[in-house]
């Protein structure tokens, strides 16, 4: 049987919906509370305010240009350097590697921010892949 889209680019597609709508929420809860998320990343973080208002900004759109398929292979790389800084500047990485389901640790694990990575690492080497804009101008 064959598919009207070759299978690598629906394992690109597959990427890039999971990425965009796993990290979408987080973007739009960063963007509707953005001074208490500034205040957040500048005070706690140390994060300055116009690398802040990037990573707000960064965290928004980046999935949502992922869900359209416009760009994805640079908007995969700008979450791949959001999750990484995350997991070393946001002091994940001091928890260790599980999430805090049990409220056992001061902190939460960098295994989200690892499965993100490796999500935007498909996507930058796969490009959008079907049923994106990228592919409709040409650029996959």
């Amino acid at each position: 049987m064959e598919f009207p889209v070759q299978t690598g680019s629906i394992a690109a597609a597959i990427l890039r919906l999971t990425l965009g709508l796993v990290m979408l929420p987080h973007g739009w809860q960063k963007l509707s509370n953005f001074r208490n998320t500034l205040y957040h990343l500048q005070q706690d973080y140390n994060v300055p305010w116009l690398f802040a208002i990037l990573v707000i900004l960064i965290e928004f759109i980046a999935p949502l240009f992922l869900l359209l398929g416009f760009g994805s292979r640079f908007m995969a790389l700008l979450l791949i350097l959001l999750m990484a800084g995350a997991i070393v500047m946001g002091h994940h990485w001091q928890h260790g590697f599980f999430m805090n389901w049990f409220g056992n640790q001061k902190g939460e694990g960098f295994e989200y921010h690892l499965l993100a990575i490796g999500l935007g690492i498909g996507i930058v080497l796969l490009g959008s892949g079907g049923w994106s804009v990228d592919q409709l101008i040409g650029k996959r």
